[in-house]
């Protein structure tokens, strides 16, 4: 499912009209197929009050509204818009008996008393051309509308709300549904949109498929992450499923080092082992875990010694997790240079590996580091040696080859390793252009998790979910992540299947605890059974 902004909807509109649509016939074919959608849904549709509003979104509406009073639906318009001898939908509802009331001046009795006699609203004030918030009468129009208490359908956008950023400054329609004209509109996924568009779904318009190749932003859901699960044969063992190695826990997070490893080997991987301090106790591994004890140069933290040691270990593994409750200690800084080869300059493509010392022999041996995963406090690490790699040193991000890496940062971890104090609005555009530069995969996780690869593609997933705003969910879903880049997945469809996944499971923990009270380690059981739902098209 495509997403677009506001300038690529633009374009592809243009694209209709040069392939031999016209503006008219699109606007015509819009509001009659959002009206025809609105008759499908049935329960209180018999009577609507559609609010028109002065561009082409008023116009849509007002296609609509021509059309649903023709299918028998007692119909009430009530605009706000400006008079123009070209305004042809409004000629044609005029002709067919439908006059609107003038939303500027009617008086709030009058349109309380209209809203309480409908069944449902129709929302077709503001579009995507709207640049700033409703003022006016269209605020006035917006409010009554929210606190009529009647569901509200939406036209493309919920009036109000930024169809690039999700932003509703000012007042935004709060829609029970919302029927996008053409490809969903990005805001509709980010920041409050989830929450002011309710149901959302769009209608197809002729747009040329050469046209819409061209977008880049997709919605993540169950058929596209369907494509991508793993097979599991029933004569395999556990060699076939591949080796990960998770470097995680400290002595004052070793839950997320037993979140980590546990959320790998759930995700499928054959044989899983966490290398930590000697120091870290082993609170919460599971006993499916192997256990591989670094050496530490202080007191539960990890250092350069231990990288070497990593080193070696990664050499058996399909993919490596790094990060997750490891620390910031000056030691560990020291194991994160080493790690990522930021310690002296060398050849690309050859990520840790460092002259001399047992990384040197891995060398020899003639590997590489697999894959790796990167979370947490490594991120935090990567973020300060970035501000040294600023000054003239080496980056963390030219030591691999490209899409190697997958990181996995909240929007603090993102700045730092950005040097921001904050993010923008556009957060698409930030992490497209991030995972372009970088070369690697970035999944930023919030309310809506945006996966950007290299090669330009972003894929927007909106699972806000309460149940998973608790200490550790992250580390589950880099646990995830890595295990799934042991079945063989590329880095960029392992991120892609791990966001869905780890939200379906975050669903289901929703479902039978709880918003309130729900524990990361709740997520880690529904995992499998989040994946066998999605292979057997029950979810979604």
């Amino acid at each position: 499912m495509k997403l677009v902004t506001t300038t690529q909807m633009r374009a592809l509109e243009a694209a209709a009209v040069a392939a031999g649509a016209t503006w008219a016939g699109l606007l015509r074919q819009a509001g009659t197929a959002v009206a025809r959608r609105i008759a499908e849904l049935g329960a209180g549709t018999d009577r609507l009050v559609i609010l028109v509003g002065p561009g082409n979104n008023g116009g849509d509406a007002l296609v609509a509204a021509r059309w649903l009073q023709a299918a028998g639906r007692r119909i009430t318009l009530i605009a706000v818009r400006p008079a123009r001898a070209d305004d042809w939908p409004l000629a044609e509802c005029r002709a067919a008996g439908l006059e609107p009331l003038d939303g500027a001046t009617l008086a709030d009795g009058a349109l309380r008393a209209a809203l309480a006699e409908a069944d449902g609203i129709i929302d077709g004030l503001l579009g995507t051309g709207a640049t700033r918030p409703p003022g006016g009468a269209l605020a006035r129009l917006v409010a009554f509308a929210n606190d009529s208490g009647r569901p509200v359908i939406s036209i493309d956008i919920p009036s109000g709300l930024d169809a690039d950023t999700g932003h509703a400054a000012g007042g935004a329609i709060r829609a029970t549904h919302t029927i996008a004209t053409g490809p969903i509109k990005r805001g509709c996924l980010l920041a409050r949109g989830p929450a002011l568009c309710g149901a959302l779904e769009s209608i197809a318009l002729p747009i040329p498929p050469a046209a819409l190749e061209l977008v880049m932003s997709e919605r993540l859901d169950a058929t596209l992450a369907r494509r991508l699960l793993p097979a599991r044969p029933d004569d395999s063992y556990k060699g076939t499923f591949g080796t990960a190695l998770v470097v995680a826990g400290s002595p004052a997070y070793p839950g997320a080092a037993g979140l980590a490893s546990a959320a790998v080997a759930r995700a499928g991987a054959g044989l899983v082992a966490l290398a930590t301090t000697r120091s870290t106790p082993a609170v919460g591994r599971i006993p499916e875990i192997i256990l591989r004890a670094l050496p530490d140069a202080e007191w539960g933290a990890l250092g350069p010694a231990a990288a070497d040691e990593v080193l070696i270990l990664a050499q058996s593994a399909q993919a490596v997790l790094v990060g997750p409750g490891i620390g910031r200690d000056a030691p560990t800084v020291g194991f994160i240079q080493r790690l990522f080869g930021l310690e002296a300059a060398r050849p690309r493509g050859a990520i840790g590996f460092r002259p001399g010392g047992a990384a040197e022999a891995a060398a020899a041996a003639g590997g590489t580091l697999p894959p790796l995963v990167v979370d947490a406090d490594a991120l935090s690490i990567l973020g300060s040696l970035e501000r040294d790699a600023r000054d003239g040193g080496p980056h963390w991000w030219q030591r691999s080859a490209p899409g190697q890496i997958v990181i996995t940062p909240h929007p603090g971890e993102m700045c730092r390793l950005l040097g921001r104090d904050a993010l923008p609005d556009d957060r698409v555009a930030l992490a497209a252009e991030a995972a372009q530069r970088w070369g690697h995969v970035v999944v930023l996780k919030d309310a809506t998790t945006i996966i950007a690869s290299p090669d330009g593609r972003t894929l927007l997933h909106p699972g806000a979910n309460a149940a998973l705003a608790t200490a550790g969910t992250g580390d589950v879903l880099a646990g995830l992540i890595t295990g799934l880049i042991c079945q063989g997945l590329a880095p960029a469809d392992a991120a892609v299947l791990g966001v869905y996944l780890h939200g379906a499971a975050g669903r289901l923990v929703r479902d039978d605890v709880g918003e309130m009270g729900a524990l990361a380690s709740d997520l880690l059981p529904r995992l499998p059974i989040a994946a066998r739902r999605l292979r057997h098209g029950e979810d979604g």
